[in-house]
Parts: structure tokens; C-alpha cells; sequence
């Protein structure tokens, strides 16, 4: 009886998962390829595979979606992020959960951000789901994804390329750091503090404008 080989796109989408699972379960020895080509790309036997078997398995991990923005007056922006990661995770059909942020790339602390990495690391989560880099952390991001890699969580970013309020998220992180810097330096309450984040303040509004 002939086998039918099909590559690693078809063989996902036939399980119901993405190809970077089937190559995370490779790495685990939960699912090899049944043979690679001449190039070296994967190649399953469709009769084999039974999504059923690898998807019980992959509910016990949660797919959560994460968005975040940076002040009050984004909220609207806000809600857009999550209806856009609410409607891509209900079209794959993932069970999930989305989790808000409301603060500055800059901030390490904030309560959603810091439920996310508890959960990661507790291995509680198989998939993170968010629509731009820059959404997770503004500096720091390459870390949170290096640990995603070590606790095998799937990593899906919407949009790879430059968010609408980058520019305006940006001026606001920076004058947050410098905002930091100088209080250390000078004395959170001193006047030379206060005038130096009038300046920086002036200055980034005028560079919005």
C-alpha cells in the first residue's frame, strides 16, 4: 500500500497545529517525520497521523494572548489588540485567554506581564500569542522569547513589522528612562531635575507635532 507524503505545512494544518509545534514535538521525540528529502525538509505519512492523539496532549498547556499599551488615553487602541488576538485565536480554533496590560514597554512589573512569565515558567503555557513585538516589552523582549524557546512555548507574532503607535509609545518610554535617570541623579524633588524633564518633555512633544 502507497504511502502519502505530505510536507510539514499539511501535515500541521491536517493535526490542527502550527508547523513550529511539529518541529518542538520533533525536538521532544513526541512526533519524528517520516523521511526528509534529498534538501533535508520533513516529509509525514498522512495515514499516520492522528490529530486526535497529539491534541488531547496539547490542551493541558494554555494558548494566552497578551496585549498591552502604554497609557490611559490608549484604551481604544487597547481593545482593538485584543479583538484582533481574540479573533485569530478563535479562527484556529485554540482555546485561550487574553491577558492586559495597561503601562510602559518599559515596566517589568506590571501585573499581566508578570502572570504571563509565572505561568510560562511553571510550564503552564504552550502558545503566546501577541500582535507586535514591541507589545510584550519595549527593551527585553529577545529575553522573555529565549525562555518562551527553553520552556518549548509556541511564540506567534500577528504582525512583524512596525506598529502604528510606535513613535508615540517610544516618546513616552523614552521620557520615562530619562525621567528615572535624572531623579537618580539629581534628586527626585531638585529643580534641576524638574527643569531637565520640562526640556525632555517639551521636546518630545515638539517632535510629535
Amino acid at each position: 500500500m502507497s504511502r502519502k507524503m505530505v510536507s510539514i505545512q499539511e501535515a500541521a494544518e491536517f493535526v490542527g497545529v502550527s508547523p513550529q509545534t511539529l518541529r518542538r514535538w520533533e525536538r521532544e521525540g513526541r512526533l519524528l517525520p517520516d523521511e526528509r528529502t534529498p534538501g533535508g525538509r520533513r516529509r509525514y505519512d498522512l495515514a499516520r497521523l492522528r490529530p486526535e492523539q497529539f491534541r488531547a496532549a496539547e490542551t493541558a498547556r494554555r494558548t494566552i494572548a497578551y496585549a498591552r499599551v502604554s497609557s490611559h488615553d490608549q484604551k481604544d487602541d487597547l481593545e482593538r489588540q485584543k479583538q484582533v488576538l481574540e479573533r485569530y485565536c478563535a479562527r484556529q480554533g485554540w482555546t485561550f485567554e487574553v491577558i492586559a496590560d495597561l503601562g510602559s514597554g518599559m515596566n517589568y512589573h506590571k501585573k499581566g506581564l508578570k502572570r504571563l512569565l509565572d505561568a510560562i515558567i511553571d510550564g503552564q503555557v504552550g502558545r503566546l500569542v501577541i500582535t507586535h513585538k514591541d507589545r510584550l516589552l519595549r527593551l527585553g523582549a529577545e529575553l522573555v522569547f529565549a525562555i518562551c524557546e527553553a520552556k518549548n512555548v509556541e511564540v506567534v507574532i500577528l504582525n512583524q513589522g512596525e506598529d502604528t503607535t510606535f513613535e508615540e509609545d517610544l516618546a513616552k518610554d523614552v521620557l520615562e528612562i530619562i525621567t528615572v535617570f535624572s531623579a537618580r541623579l539629581y534628586g527626585s524633588r531638585s529643580r534641576k531635575n524638574q527643569k531637565l524633564i520640562e526640556g525632555v518633555r517639551a521636546a518630545v512633544e515638539a517632535a510629535q507635532c
